[in-house]
C-alpha cells in the first residue's frame, strides 16, 4: 500500500512538472526547453555519407560527382577500412566555399 502511494506521488510530481513547462510556453509553441534539447538530434555534424551516395547529397549525377572529386582532391573525406566516406557537415561547408 505504501509503495503504491509513492508511485502515485511521483506521477503527480511529474505531471505537475510537464504541465508547468507547457504553461510556461503556452503562447510560444516554438519555444524550446531543456528537455527537448536533451532529445534533439544534433548528430548531423558527425554523419558520414558513403562514396556511392554522395551524388544524392550534392544533387548532381554520379558522373559529374566523380569528375568533381577527381578535379578537387582536397574535398573533405575519411578513409575507413579502405572505403571513402564524406563528413556531411564538412562537405556542406566545402561546397558552399567552392560556390563562392
Amino acid at each position: 500500500m505504501e509503495f503504491d502511494l509513492i508511485w502515485i506521488a511521483i506521477g503527480i510530481a511529474a505531471a505537475g512538472y510537464f504541465i508547468g513547462n507547457g504553461l510556461k510556453n503556452f503562447k510560444n509553441p516554438d519555444a524550446k526547453d531543456s528537455l527537448s534539447e536533451l532529445f534533439e538530434d544534433d548528430d548531423n555534424e558527425h554523419e558520414l555519407i558513403k562514396e556511392n551516395n554522395v551524388h544524392y547529397f550534392i544533387g548532381i549525377s554520379k558522373e559529374d560527382t566523380k569528375s568533381l572529386i577527381s578535379e578537387h582532391p582536397d574535398i573533405p573525406h575519411v578513409l575507413i577500412n579502405n572505403k571513402i566516406y564524406y563528413p556531411k557537415a564538412k562537405l556542406r561547408k566545402w561546397l558552399s566555399e567552392l560556390g563562392e
